[in-house]
């Protein structure tokens, strides 16, 4: 019985360091080598640092930033786009709050996890938005200054 609960813990922090391995952009460029590849040095040395450019592709963005958390369809005189926008949350002081990976989705069902779901007067607060053009390049980016 004890060495199936340990086996059982295990298990569950492998899988729980396999999702966190994602929220870094080494791990996103070891999960795609090819594609870090074919950039540029200086794209390179961006991606390494998780900054995004004008003219980067979808894919170059993620390697950089990772998957966004909200993604929105914008209409104008040129066509449609894409908007993509990563978020962080704010406590009542005005702080921001941890945004790992673990902090923003329950994992089995455990209430406190994450601890600040329920915070009552958690605040999502837009960080940064790229948009993207008609050929699905970076066309422009609006980052927030603290």
């Amino acid at each position: 019985m004890k060495i199936s609960k340990l086996l059982l813990g295990l298990g569950a922090l492998l899988f729980a360091v396999g999702l966190a391995g994602c929220a870094t952009p080494e791990a996103r460029i070891e999960k795609n080598p090819a594609a870090f590849a074919r950039l540029s040095p200086t794209q390179q040395e961006m991606i390494k640092k998780g900054q995004a450019g004008v003219g980067f592709d979808q894919e170059m963005v993620k390697l950089a930033l990772g998957e966004p958390d909200r993604v929105r369809a914008r209409t104008d005189a040129q066509g449609t786009t894409e908007v993509w926008s990563y978020v962080t949350y704010d406590g009542d002081d005005g702080y921001p709050l941890y945004r790992g990976l673990y902090h923003r989705y329950y994992v089995w069902g455990d209430p406190f996890y994450p601890y600040y779901t329920n915070y009552s007067s958690r605040r999502t607060r837009e960080q940064l938005r790229i948009n993207f053009d008609a050929t699905g390049k970076v066309s422009s980016i609006e980052q927030e200054k603290r």
